[in-house]
């Protein structure tokens, strides 16, 4: 007697979080998208999350995407073990102060990698007002398990504005109350060049009205992209940490830079 094999069961969709990482809860935007083999839908948005509901949703995820740098450069690291307390003998003689120490302090090796591809530095981790956002992100990174801040395949540091310019999609500000005309214009342009992403109309008008939604909406983007790269290194979805960077990248953190072409492949990559 012949019988049928039991039928498959559908596979679950890839699902990316995104997390626009302010460091009050009420300012941090987020986005989950669900990857399927017939597109893409933007499943949950909004703007208002703690570091529980954070990491309830990135366990109910595949990879995560936030924005905010994962750690400081490590000349930093260095000069602060060296300088941070009172010298109990004779202290060596410190390098000559001048721009090229300024930046080692001031920059990571990501940083000036995005320097030379935008021409303008990324705010500092250790000097800038983001410095106090990565405070709370080292404290996510931690209770994920990420031990390896380049990427470790499931998290990773993004930087939305850097990727709209790669992909051409903006080189205006968009941010703040006064620029909402500009940011529902960059949603416009967003969702025609991503025609196989399902964005629900609540969600369209929060991402137009709020910059945080719409940059967590990227970084969910942003992690398909990475996630995507760490399966199959040599598709060229992102611009990898050279040998002479990886070392540093893992301590420091990494940007994830899609390629150029990124958000056009995304439609016809594969669902899982």
């Amino acid at each position: 007697m012949r019988t049928d094999p039991p039928a498959r069961a559908p596979s679950r969709p890839t699902r990316t979080l995104g997390v626009d990482l302010a460091s009050d809860p009420a300012r941090t935007g987020y986005a989950v998208i669900a990857w399927g083999p017939a597109g893409a839908a933007v499943e949950a948005a909004g703007v208002g999350a703690d570091d529980a509901a954070i990491l309830a949703r990135h366990a109910a995820c595949d990879a995560t995407g936030i924005d905010a740098p994962f750690g400081w450069p490590v000349d930093f690291l260095d000069f602060v073990a060296r300088h941070g307390h009172p010298p109990t003998a004779p202290p060596a003689p410190p390098p000559g102060w001048g721009p090229p120490l300024r930046d080692r302090l001031r920059f990571r090796a990501t940083d000036r990698v995005v320097r030379g591809i935008t021409g303008r530095w990324p705010l500092s981790a250790s000097s800038d007002l983001i410095a106090v956002p990565m405070f709370r992100c080292l404290g996510l990174l931690a209770a994920m398990g990420v031990a390896d801040r380049s990427g470790d395949g499931r998290v990773f540091e993004t930087y939305p504005a850097v990727a709209l310019a790669r992909w051409g999609l903006t080189d205006a500000g968009y941010k703040g109350k006064a620029r909402r005309d500009r940011l529902a214009a960059l949603v416009e342009t967003l969702r025609a060049r991503c025609p196989w992403l399902a964005v629900p109309r609540e969600i369209d008008a929060l991402m137009r009205s709020k910059d945080d939604a719409f940059d967590a909406v990227a970084a969910a983007i942003i992690a398909r992209i990475a996630w995507l790269d760490a399966r199959d290194p040599t598709a060229g979805w992102t611009d990898r940490p050279d040998a002479d960077q990886r070392a540093a990248a893992r301590s420091e953190g990494w940007i994830i830079l899609p390629a150029a072409d990124a958000l056009d492949r995304l439609g016809d990559a594969p669902a899982g």
